[in-house]
């Protein structure tokens, strides 16, 4: 068996993500009151309890997915005699779940990944003004088609040119779109000219991974040249390249490159798949990830360890 932890992206907070297992093991609270502390805030309290709507800001939302993935990851190597260096071949995440793959493989102090993620929370909500941004998924076109109708869509009718990039790519004809609303707009009314099963505009409260994100990306990249990386102790998987990665100065520039850059996760699973990985295990809150896996590597394994039960079930 070669297997591969993968951390959630955004989206997968739910309000009591993190509550049970932290009253079930001692090495979970630590994790929690570790986040807190770096972040002077009760963010623990805020995952537990709610609400949902403060819980879902950008800002509270990646420093809260980060801290659930790593409790998790801290319990397994308590409890589950779990070495990440020996028994993982590799690990990646999706989109801020990056971060936690970085501070699951020692890359990053679990402090610095929390500061970090709070920072990169909202300088992608303060990049572009709340309504003239959005997001769409296009679904059943594959990237290819995608980036030709982005391509088509920036172009206004007064011949204008918007940003409308492709966003991610999920895998299994899942491809999102980032931009300008309006050209975001033109694009999911041309991708259900194109063949698209669906294309709907997402809920989301600014267009991550598109252009617009550049004072972001500048942000991040003076934040992540004042903190200690260390090379990692298992390879990263990159999403802005599909690739691994390990080295500090490497893992600062796919940094900065993810916020404005495609999450190229169809790619990142499938190089880990065509490497050997056959077991995928889903470290944190909510199980969007291990659905992906499924769709995109025919013949592996992918499952979710997030609960107690879960975590508990974990074998190596």
């Amino acid at each position: 068996m070669s297997r591969a932890f993968i951390f959630p992206g955004q989206g997968s907070q739910a309000v009591g993500m993190g509550s049970a297992l932290a009253q079930d093991h001692a090495a979970a609270r630590a994790v929690f009151a570790e986040v807190d502390e770096a972040l002077g805030q009760h963010l623990s309290r805020l995952m537990f309890e709610g609400p949902a709507e403060e819980l879902t800001l950008t800002a509270n939302a990646q420093p809260a997915l980060m801290a659930s993935s790593l409790a998790v990851l801290r319990v397994l190597e308590a409890e589950r005699g779990l070495d990440l260096s020996r028994d993982v071949a590799y690990v990646a995440g999706h989109s801020l779940g990056e971060y936690s793959a970085l501070a699951a493989a020692g890359s990053l102090s679990l402090s610095d990944a929390a500061r970090l993620l709070r920072l990169r929370g909202a300088a992608m909500q303060k990049a572009v003004p709340v309504g003239s941004g959005a997001m769409a998924a296009l679904l059943g076109l594959d990237v290819e088609a995608a980036t030709e109708v982005a391509a088509e869509a920036r172009r206004g009718e007064a011949g204008q040119s918007e940003v409308c990039d492709v966003a991610n790519d999920n895998g299994a004809g899942q491809v999102v779109v980032s931009g300008h609303r309006a050209a975001v707009e033109r694009a999911v009314a041309l991708a259900q000219g194109r063949g698209a099963k669906r294309a709907v505009m997402l809920n989301v409260s600014a267009p991550f991974h598109c252009s617009l994100m550049a004072p972001a990306a500048e942000a991040m990249r003076e934040a992540l040249a004042a903190v200690d990386l260390r090379p990692a102790t298992v390879p990263v998987m990159a999403n802005v390249l599909a690739a691994p990665i390990g080295e500090p100065a490497a893992i600062r520039a796919a940094l900065v490159e993810q916020v404005t850059g495609t999450v190229r996760w169809r790619e990142c699973v499938a190089a880990m798949a065509a490497s050997g990985v056959d077991t995928f295990h889903e470290i944190g809150t909510g199980k969007v990830l291990s659905g992906l896996v499924k769709r995109i590597a025919a013949g592996t394994s992918a499952t979710p360890v997030g609960t107690s039960a879960e975590v508990a079930a974990f074998t190596l």
